[in-house]
């Protein structure tokens, strides 16, 4: 590898291994969020739930059908401000909101990542691509609770790999018609496993008594700054394989 492109993949590593959502808020309100989670009430875990699948079944759709990828400038503190109001008239409305919060800023934040791959270099109109612009979404956990992360950018890739290759030969032959197919529940399942956790963090934060003055905009500005970063390590990885080889450059980032 080059210099370059071996700083990159440090850089990249950093971002991909960085602490996770629920350390960063903790950071900010002063109190471990994880902690917030042992007592999450079933009702709310429910209203997580159904909102995060919701959400990325949407972002599906998107990625899919209606996304526009032509545009390839890369405009993160504008999506940054549309998640951050959409945060903000969420809190307004209690946890609840989450059910029609969430959708909305997940939708965003594809917008924002799918800008990032495409900054990198990225074929939108590969399949595969799109998926793995959602596929993001499940790296974006770092917490003692999610065993998954506890294995590493690398294997975590690993245990999605089937359920994406048989998700996008899905899509290819039959579109989403059948969005409720094995495949494509599948691979939503994979993914909402593990961006669920972020979701449930991000709903504690909100609630916590002690959070003060910091507000679900706040909140949905610290959620999506951090799934940009997971992306932006996710997509320079992906580039620096095609040039190398996905080999050399997983036994360089496990060296690093």
């Amino acid at each position: 590898m080059t210099n370059k492109d071996l700083i990159d993949l440090k850089y990249a590593k950093q971002l991909l291994e960085n602490p996770g959502f629920a350390a960063k808020i903790s950071d900010l309100i002063g109190k471990p969020v994880e902690k917030g989670l042992e007592i999450l009430p079933s009702r709310l875990s429910n209203i997580i739930d159904k909102a995060v699948s919701n959400s990325l079944n949407r972002a599906l759709e998107l990625s899919i059908k209606t996304i526009n990828f032509e545009d390839k400038t890369v405009n993160k503190a504008g999506h940054k401000f549309a998640v951050f109001l959409s945060g903000g008239i969420g809190g307004a409305f209690g946890l609840t909101s989450l059910l029609v919060e969430l959708p909305i800023s997940t939708g965003i934040m594809l917008r924002s990542i799918a800008k990032i791959a495409l900054s990198n270099g990225e074929d939108m109109n590969d399949i595969n691509t799109r998926l793995s612009c959602l596929e993001v979404f499940a790296y974006g956990s770092n917490s003692k609770s999610d065993d998954a992360s506890e294995t590493g950018y690398y294997m975590t890739r690993a245990a999605l790999a089937k359920s994406i290759a048989d998700a996008a030969r899905y899509i290819t032959e039959k579109g989403l018609a059948e969005k409720s197919s094995p495949a494509i529940m599948r691979f939503l399942l994979n993914i909402s496993s593990r961006f669920g956790i972020v979701v449930s963090q991000k709903a504690v934060a909100t609630a916590v008594p002690v959070i003060g003055g910091l507000s679900g905009a706040t909140v949905n500005l610290i959620f999506i700054d951090h799934f940009q970063k997971i992306a932006e390590g996710h997509f320079i990885v992906k580039r620096l394989e095609k040039k190398y080889g996905e080999d050399i450059v997983r036994s360089e980032y496990n060296s690093i």
